[in-house]
C-alpha cells in the first residue's frame, strides 16, 4: 500500500516495485476482512474477534477496535490488540500455523503496536484522498517495472484487488502462487520474490 502510495506520488523516485500480497485500503477490502466476507470461511477464529466487541457495536467493528485501542484501559487495550492480531495471522497462511498465530498472544508489545497502527490507518481510509486511489492513479506508474505476486487463496487481501491492480498496469508481471495464502513467509510466495529481486539486481 505505501510502496504504491510512494511510487504514484513521486514516480520519478521509482526505479521498480515488486509487490505480495496487493492490498489498496479500498473501503470493500476492509469491509471483506473486518466486517462481512472472510467470517465466512473463518467463523470459529471469527467468533473469537468478535468476543471482546459488545453486539450493539458490531456494525462497525473497526471503529469499535479502535475506540478500545486507543483508549486509556489498558487490560482492554490489550485484550482487544490480541484479538485483532489473532484474527489477521490466523487466516494468514493456506494451512493454519499456531506457532504462527502464537506471536500475537507471546508478544504483546508486537500486538498493540500491530493493531493500533492498522485501526487508525483504516478508520481513517489510509488518509487517501478519495475511495480506490491507487487504482484510479495507477497511469502514474505505467512506465515502471513492476512484479505483481498474488496468494491465490489470500483471504487477508483478497485476489481481485491484485487482479484489479494489473488490469490498470498490465506492464507489471504478475504471478500468481496457486498453494499460498497471504503470508510473505509461505514457499512458493519465497520463491516469486527471491526471482523478482534477482531480476531487478539489474535494473
Amino acid at each position: 500500500t505505501l510502496a504504491l502510495s510512494y511510487a504514484e506520488t513521486h514516480p520519478d523516485r521509482v526505479k521498480g516495485l515488486i509487490l505480495r500480497g496487493i492490498f489498496c485500503c479500498r473501503r470493500k477490502e476492509l469491509l471483506w476482512f473486518y466486517q462481512d466476507g472472510a467470517s465466512m470461511l473463518f467463523p470459529d477464529a471469527w467468533d473469537k474477534f468478535l468476543e471482546p466487541i459488545p453486539s450493539v457495536e458490531h456494525g462497525d467493528l473497526m471503529s469499535a477496535y479502535h475506540r478500545r485501542l486507543t483508549g486509556t484501559d489498558e487490560q482492554e487495550k490489550l485484550k482487544v490488540a490480541t484479538a485483532w492480531s489473532v484474527w489477521e495471522l490466523a487466516t494468514s497462511r493456506l494451512y493454519i500455523d499456531p506457532s504462527y498465530i502464537a506471536h500475537a498472544t507471546d508478544d504483546a508489545k508486537f500486538a498493540v503496536a500491530f493493531s493500533r497502527i492498522e485501526t487508525h490507518y483504516f478508520v481513517n481510509g489510509a488518509f487517501m484522498k478519495e475511495d480506490g486511489q491507487l487504482i484510479k492513479n495507477a497511469d502514474k506508474i505505467k512506465d515502471i517495472p513492476g512484479v505483481i505476486v498474488q496468494g491465490r487463496y489470500d483471504v487477508v487481501c483478497p485476489a481481485y484487488t491484485a487482479w484489479d491492480l494489473h488490469k490498470a498496469w498490465p506492464k507489471a508481471e504478475f504471478h500468481w502462487v496457486d498453494d499460498a495464502g497471504h503470508s510473505s513467509k509461505e514457499v512458493g510466495i519465497v520463491h516469486e520474490l527471491i526471482t523478482a529481486t534477482d531480476k531487478f539486481r539489474e535494473l
